[in-house]
């Protein structure tokens, strides 16, 4: 009796609450940290200067930046015009965050003190410079994934029958019957007989089928060589035997035994 591989039990399900904290869960610690966020960064606001209601976009404008950096970071694949200065603008907008609420609560202890130049021009500058990030990765092109190739098709090849050439007309044979030469028989090449017409599923089948009459298996190079001289393009080796030269020998099975045409290297020797 052979020894059977013990199979791994799969892990156990998570309780239904454990589900529904992650699912549930998530959502809300995100509108919690958001309404905790948003009055250090009104107030941030306040300090360089802006009155109501226009301090309260201070909010919105980092909340909003912070989420569109994050989502064009994580879509955009690796290597893709953006993807990086989404990348650095997703970690500008948590240090801008960060800082408005570390400013913010500095302040309202009596820790720092809100009236100071760089605080003020620093804080300024936030919402043009989201606005101007924001555009540039709008105008930054989405890269669209590449369509497939369209398969080639190859034309099935026509036979062109050679015109029909009138008889010449009967001349009186210059020596007698009797001394006649004896016919010169054809050579091996005009005796073999022509082979039947075969219907290819693929048409390159028939432009490499001529190789088989050199007496030789057709090798790779041989095939490749002869579709490109067609002017079509030639496929990898593994289609070359493993496709069109299987499918000519499935027709005609004595084709296989054929022998290999013998390298510059064995003809030496």
């Amino acid at each position: 009796m052979g020894w059977t591989k013990p199979r791994t039990p799969a892990p156990p399900a998570a309780p239904w609450y454990a589900r529904l904290a992650t699912t549930a869960g998530r959502p809300a610690v995100l509108a919690a940290t958001l309404v905790m966020s948003m009055p250090g960064e009104y107030h941030v606001a306040k300090f360089a200067g802006w009155t109501d209601p226009w301090a309260y976009g201070m909010p919105f404008s980092l909340s909003a930046y912070a989420g569109i950096a994050a989502v064009v970071a994580a879509t955009r694949p690796k290597g893709a015009r953006g993807r990086a200065s989404a990348t650095i603008g997703a970690g500008f907008a948590i240090v801008l965050a960060l800082a408005a609420q570390v400013v913010a609560h500095l302040v309202q202890t009596g820790h720092m003190d809100h009236n100071q130049a760089w605080l003020i021009a620093l804080t300024s500058m936030v919402p043009p410079a989201v606005l101007a990030h924001l555009l540039h990765l709008a105008a930054t092109p989405v890269p669209k994934p590449e369509a497939p190739a369209a398969p080639v098709t190859v034309a099935p090849l026509e036979r062109v029958e050679q015109p029909a050439v009138p008889p010449m007309p009967e001349q009186a044979p210059a020596v007698p019957p009797a001394e006649a030469p004896p016919a010169i028989e054809p050579a091996a090449e005009e005796q073999r007989p022509e082979r039947p017409a075969i219907r290819y599923s693929d048409p390159r089948c028939a432009i490499i089928r001529p190789l088989y009459d050199r007496g030789f298996r057709p090798t790779t190079g041989e095939m490749k060589a002869a579709l490109e001289a067609a002017n079509l393009t030639s496929p990898g080796a593994s289609t070359l035997r493993g496709t069109l030269r299987k499918e000519i020998e499935t027709h005609e099975p004595r084709l296989e035994h054929l022998p290999q045409r013998p390298s510059p290297l064995h003809r030496a020797g």
